[in-house]
């Protein structure tokens, strides 16, 4: 009823602009804190998807509701292309963003001079991080992520590799061996053996071939994979200076029985691969992404130099690929979930936070739905074409492509409204592809205001170091 009066619109878009306003007075103190929060393929339709399904959980029409993203004052766009690629992958944005440098596709922590697979061009091209940067600086860092964190994203912040499926030594081919090239895992507990926080998925790589699986000792899928025989949780915790405490978690109530003053190092992996999706996680044995970023904070605010926290929601990505919208959208609103939590433990005076994705997808919604339509529903119409409805929900090419009697399938006889459910593609393929358009990079807090305009993917974390005075 309110929106049917003027001056509700009106008074709305007045309190906006004094909000603005108050903008003008920029926050320039140095950055102690930096957390770069980041959607794997949370594109701009992501967002906003998301923002809706986070309204109608909430039993709201869901249009009108607010992320916790939507709050953050500044907003750029990021152009996503790879050094050779215009649509992209999560290996060369992950170094644009975290290393400054825009590389090749499927290629880590190295420059474009490095060509993927080809372990002999990766002497000499390596690039760091700006987890690295924090870390000389005398800050704490931390990585969290609900995959695996030996994954695309959070590899780019410690390893340097010309392929970013190298997991460990069980996934390279004999050249790379040979070469002298290091697994992902191994550089993991190697080049920056004093992370203080990592949590995520991955336990398989850290553990010699065969060796069964602590929580599924029977399945042989989640056995280890190492061929060099090494137990690389063990070597984390040797790794650490002595008299420090390094603890290892792989279950949800070790973490959060933990006593954080008296841990120095740690260390969760609580799934063989990536993590499970929030949708289906058992609460028991996985904590979520919220959780994890809770502990992660408190670990971290303990230097008095202040830290950098890398925390992505991983699994967006994989939702999308599969063509699973729904689970897509909840690991959206789960990472929405951290932020909002990040914000309540930190300051915005001297905590740079960035949320950003690496890429989008072809991931959309339309059909000219009525307000508040359920986000996993159909259109309001037929096509006038084929004479059957369609979901709001559509992708531009996956798995969800599907012909039933020479004719597109009739979605009123499928539950299109299950977690699983795989919304209907224009073009068939086993996994749907990333979409090439920029994304969306929110910021809030010290030198929030430099992240502002149409950027390049790698000038973000050169922005939040020059924030830091790193």
């Amino acid at each position: 009823e309110r929106e049917k009066d003027p001056e509700y619109w009106r008074r709305q878009a007045q309190e906006t602009l004094r909000n603005a306003l108050r903008l003008q007075r920029l926050n320039q103190n140095v950055a102690k804190n930096l957390i770069l929060f980041l959607g794997d393929g949370m594109g701009v339709s992501t967002v906003t998807a998301a923002r809706i399904l986070k309204g109608q959980l909430q039993h709201r029409q869901g249009e009108e509701s607010l992320l916790e993203m939507d709050k953050f004052p500044f907003v750029a766009l990021a152009k996503t292309y790879n050094t050779n690629a215009q649509v992209p992958d999560s290996a060369g944005t992950a170094t644009a963003y975290l290393c400054g440098v825009k590389a090749n596709e499927g290629t880590l922590g190295v420059s474009a001079g490095v060509t993927r697979d080809r372990c002999n061009t990766t002497k000499g091209q390596e690039v760091t991080s700006i987890l690295r940067w924090a870390k000389e600086a005398g800050k704490a860092v931390g990585i969290v992520t609900t995959t695996r964190v030996t994954h695309a994203t959070p590899s780019a912040a410690y390893a340097h590799s010309a392929n970013r499926d190298w997991y460990s030594d069980g996934e390279m081919p004999l050249d790379a061996l040979e070469g002298g090239c290091k697994d992902i895992a191994r550089q993991l507990v190697e080049n920056i053996p004093e992370i203080e926080v990592i949590l995520g998925g991955g336990r398989k790589y850290m553990y010699p071939k065969n060796v069964s699986d602590v929580e599924y000792p029977h399945e042989e899928k989640h056995r280890g994979t190492r061929l060099d025989g090494r137990n690389l949780v063990q070597a984390w915790q040797e790794a650490k200076p002595r008299g420090k405490v390094a603890e290892y978690v792989w279950h949800r109530r070790g973490l959060l029985a933990l006593n954080l003053s008296r841990v120095d190092f740690l260390l969760g992996l609580f799934e063989p691969g990536d993590m499970v999706y929030e949708l289906d996680r058992d609460n028991e044995t996985d904590p979520s992404l919220s959780e994890m970023v809770s502990v992660a904070i408190r670990m971290l605010q303990k230097n008095p130099h202040g830290f950098f926290l890398l925390v992505e929601g991983g699994r967006i990505d994989h939702g999308h690929h599969e063509g699973k919208a729904k689970q897509a959208l909840h690991e959206a609103v789960e990472l929405d979930r951290a932020i909002g939590l990040a914000t309540r433990l930190t300051s915005t005076q001297d905590t740079l936070s960035v949320v950003t994705a690496d890429h989008s997808h072809v991931f959309t919604f339309g059909g000219y739905t009525p307000r508040g339509n359920p986000i996993f529903g159909l259109a309001p119409m037929q096509s006038d074409v084929d004479r059957k409805p369609f979901t709001s929900i559509l992708y531009g090419n996956g798995p969800g492509y599907k012909i039933v009697a020479g004719e597109r399938e009739n979605v009123s006889a499928v539950d299109f409204a299950h977690a699983n459910y795989q919304a209907q593609s224009a073009v068939p393929l086993r996994q749907e592809t990333h979409g090439g358009e920029d994304v969306a990079v929110f910021a809030r807090g010290p030198m929030a205001h430099l992240l502002h305009g149409v950027h390049e993917q790698n000038y973000i974390p050169h922005a939040m170091a020059y924030a830091a005075c790193i």
